[in-house]
């Protein structure tokens, strides 16, 4: 189904910010991106999302290695228990000794839940272990060559490792490319690397909303 995501402002990246701007999706692809009212007369019977802040390409994860194998995401009934925060280092090792295949599935589950509520579309790969590669083709993010690990802490947060938007983004918007998209909660680009990836609240993986906040 043909829709357009319109936002106050759209950042592309590699080109300048579109205020008041739209993209439009069909399929999985891009099919016109510019001001709100040139795309939504070009497709006049698209059904419109309106969004607040702004909207960029999906964000790219470099620590998807570390973030699904070396951290375990707790389950909401676990909450009394491990928290609601993920767990790594001396609390991860604890777990992992008494974690069956199922915990464990269900744990990187919800790692890849947590990244496209970040508004995650793409994730470095190296993943060795089966059971992680299938979650992740599942999940239907993109699968990009990983990169040097450095002095980094994993994060969810893409912007953590990017800094900018520009080296956090997967690539620039265009019309012909997939259709993975974030929107954030945010006047602009500035406030957005200050805030963070928290501050999502859709993502779209190649045309499909796959994560709206509530």
């Amino acid at each position: 189904m043909l829709t357009v995501h319109a936002a106050p402002l759209v950042l592309p990246v590699g080109a300048a910010g579109v205020v008041g701007g739209a993209v439009a999706v069909d399929g999985d692809r891009i099919v016109a991106l510019g001001p709100y009212d040139a795309v939504t007369a070009a497709h006049p019977t698209a059904r419109v999302r309106q969004w607040p802040g702004v909207l960029t390409p999906g964000l790219r994860q470099w620590d998807g290695v570390p973030l699904l194998t070396r951290l375990y995401h707790p389950d909401p009934r676990e909450a009394d228990e491990l928290g609601e925060q993920p767990l790594t280092g001396a609390d991860f090792e604890r777990l992992a000794g008494r974690m069956d295949e199922p915990r464990r599935a269900g744990s990187v589950r919800r790692g890849l839940q947590r990244m496209l509520r970040h508004g995650t579309t793409h994730v470095a790969g190296g993943f060795a272990e089966p059971a992680v590669r299938t979650a992740v083709g599942r999940a239907g993010l993109t699968v990009v060559p990983p990169a040097g690990t450095g002095a980094f802490e994993p994060s969810l947060d893409p912007f953590a490792r990017g800094r900018d938007l520009a080296g956090s983004a997967h690539g620039p918007l265009a019309v012909g490319g997939r259709a993975d998209l974030a929107v954030f909660d945010v006047p602009d680009e500035a406030t957005l690397v200050e805030a963070g990836a928290g501050t999502c609240v859709a993502t779209v993986l190649g045309g499909r909303l796959v994560h709206r906040r509530r």
